[in-house]
């Protein structure tokens, strides 16, 4: 139990911080090139959403390559597991993105 919450703590916190810390970096890029750096975070953050769930779960094919192999076999826990772990992994993207539409405003 304490490896599955330890696991899903770090895909949540991993991928709030792709998308906070992109978003972040887009928006200081946009102030260097003369744009508007509302727009740039918040179309960084929409587009940066499914790379940071890649990323937390493992930036491969391992989980899905778990999930089928567990299936066919009958071993439903595996199964679950893995799937809570992208569950969490877009929770925190979400949120992340969420924050940057909060502080942006909306500005799309």
């Amino acid at each position: 139990m304490t490896y599955f919450l330890s696991k899903a703590g770090m895909d949540f916190f991993i991928a709030f911080g792709v998308v906070i810390g992109g978003s972040m970096l887009a928006g200081i890029g946009s102030v260097f090139m003369l744009m508007p750096p509302a727009t740039a975070m918040l179309d960084t953050a929409l587009r940066l959403k499914i790379w940071a769930i890649v990323a937390a779960i493992g930036g491969s094919i391992d989980p899905v390559k778990v999930i089928e192999s567990n299936l066919m076999v009958g071993q439903l826990s595996p199964v679950a597991q893995q799937i809570c772990f992208i569950l969490f992994a877009f929770l925190g993207a979400h949120m992340g993105t969420e924050l940057v539409r909060l502080v942006t405003k909306g500005a799309l």
